[in-house]
């Protein structure tokens, strides 16, 4: 380009409006490219939606209750855990059909409806959902994504996990793959798909806002997967989806204040689940291992008596008699940091990896043990229905604001004790560290400061131990089990 000498300040314009159509060009290019990558992703979505919706299936049942005996989940409306279940039933599913009672005085009976989810897992028809969708049903109908209509039948149902396994009478029906639980990161995009409020089909996307949540208080055995995607009443026992349309987990249950969703849900992992499905289907119940010891979580102060460089692992509060954990030597005060190489984080990985080893498993533990490392082996052994029950409460002594008695024949008897072992909260004094503590009179004390107590001077021999640090370590005896507690000596 020949320019006059007059014509020389056109080049900063001829410049700028150069670089404005590059700039411009550019950022087209860039809008372009974001655009593609949100349809990628939306894409994604797309294929997991198509993978997963003929799988789900719509879950109606049917159950005859009484007026005033009507069954009631321990979940009720502003409590908040929802679990979808007879609360939800009572508040938005009842079909009330009232049958003439022959006396005015007794209850009527109505017929109770319900609804959820489930997703067939294999061909000839059977489906994971969960326990509490299918509970004491009458009549359970499955509706097939292309309208088809079956009862079901039963295969196995499991309380302490809340996992069921149902089945139709159905041949090359279309599944979901069920992924691997354990390989899942915070942060992953999900999908959970389900029926919320008998709106089938429904599909909503969220991430994984954390795992291995084992203190929410809804099952026994808990591992839960915690998302944000949007789940709702009638999304119970549908699945959770990873973005290659494998299901993660059972949608289980919702935080809630109002029975609605509000941005946390609950799913079970579905290694979890494959674990009690593989026995439902074998033998129709599940056998869990057991190693038998009480176990806490540890807290500062535990972890500062115990002298623990941090507050992971399971303590050990009590250890049952002739249990595997006895004959290998497990004692109370024992840190399990370790089991089989794999870190114990808190008392719910230690329980739930025990539940899920066959009886007589051998496993190998770590242990802190008088603030040193020991190696223990054990044998896992067979759970039982009903868990091995704790006599006592929780116990201390009167500068801990506690009125303490030796345990007599009579005070056993009074008090239902099963030995004369420890000594007894007889008081509580209001505002007092065992209050704090929660200790409650008819706890007995088992332990003052790490050694056996059997009588007042026992108690009061250990207790002098604190006078310099201020602070008493205790095994107390609960009816509901056996922990230590710090307190404050004031």
């Amino acid at each position: 380009m020949n320019l006059k000498k007059n014509q020389f300040w056109m080049v900063p314009v001829i410049l700028t409006l150069v670089g404005i159509g590059l700039y411009s060009s550019i950022s087209v290019g860039q809008t372009d490219t974001a655009i593609v990558s949100l349809e990628q992703t939306s894409k994604a979505f797309t294929s997991v939606a198509k993978k997963s919706i003929p799988a789900v299936v719509f879950i109606q049942t049917e159950r005859k209750v009484s007026l005033g005996t009507m069954p009631g989940n321990s979940f009720q409306y502003g409590d908040p855990f929802d679990f979808f279940g007879d609360e939800f039933f009572n508040r938005f599913f009842r079909d009330r059909q009232p049958s003439q009672p022959s006396q005015p005085q007794q209850p009527r009976e109505y017929r109770q409806r319900g609804q959820g989810s489930g997703f067939i897992f294999n061909r000839d028809g059977l489906i994971l959902t969960n326990n509490h969708v299918v509970r004491d049903a009458d009549k359970i109908t499955v509706r097939l994504n292309d309208g088809r209509e079956f009862e079901a039948k039963t295969i196995g149902r499991d309380e302490k996990s809340d996992v069921a396994v149902i089945q139709i009478d159905g041949k090359n029906l279309p599944t979901v793959g069920l992924g691997d639980s354990d390989a899942i990161e915070i942060g992953e995009w999900v999908v959970a798909v389900g029926n919320p409020f008998g709106l089938a089909e429904t599909i909503t996307a969220g991430i994984i806002s954390a795992k291995g949540r084992n203190n929410v208080g809804l099952a026994d055995y808990e591992d839960f997967i915690q998302t944000d995607a949007a789940i709702n009443p009638g999304n119970s026992g549908g699945p959770l989806l990873n973005l290659r349309g494998e299901v993660i987990g059972i949608n289980s249950a919702i935080a809630t204040q109002n029975g609605g969703y509000m941005g946390v849900g609950f799913a079970i992992p579905i290694n979890m689940a494959k674990f009690v499905k593989d026995q439902l289907l074998e033998s129709g119940k599940v056998t869990r291992g057991q190693l038998g010891v009480l176990i806490q979580e540890i807290n500062q102060q535990l972890a500062d008596s115990f002298k623990l460089d941090s507050t992971k692992g399971a303590l050990v509060a009590e250890v049952t008699a002739n249990s595997p954990a006895d004959k290998a030597g497990l004692k109370a005060g024992d840190v399990i940091t370790r089991i089989d190489g794999r870190k114990v984080e808190n008392i719910g990985d230690l329980r739930n990896y025990i539940a899920m080893l066959a009886p007589k498993t051998k496993i190998s533990m770590v242990v802190i043990r008088d603030g040193k490392e020991k190696k223990i082996d054990a044998t896992i052994g067979e759970a039982s229905e009903a868990p091995v029950a704790s006599e006592g409460a929780a116990s201390l002594a009167e500068k801990l604001g506690l009125m303490v008695q030796e345990i007599t024949d009579e005070v056993k008897q009074f008090y239902q004790l099963d030995s004369t072992e420890g000594v007894i909260v007889s008081q509580v004094k209001s505002g007092s560290s065992a209050v704090e503590a929660g200790i409650q009179p008819g706890a007995v004390i088992l332990s003052v400061n790490q050694e056996r107590v059997n009588s007042l001077a026992d108690f009061n021999r250990a207790l002098q131990k604190s006078q310099e640090s201020k602070r008493v370590l205790m095994l107390i005896k609960e009816r509901q089990g056996t922990r230590f507690v710090v307190l404050d000596l004031r």
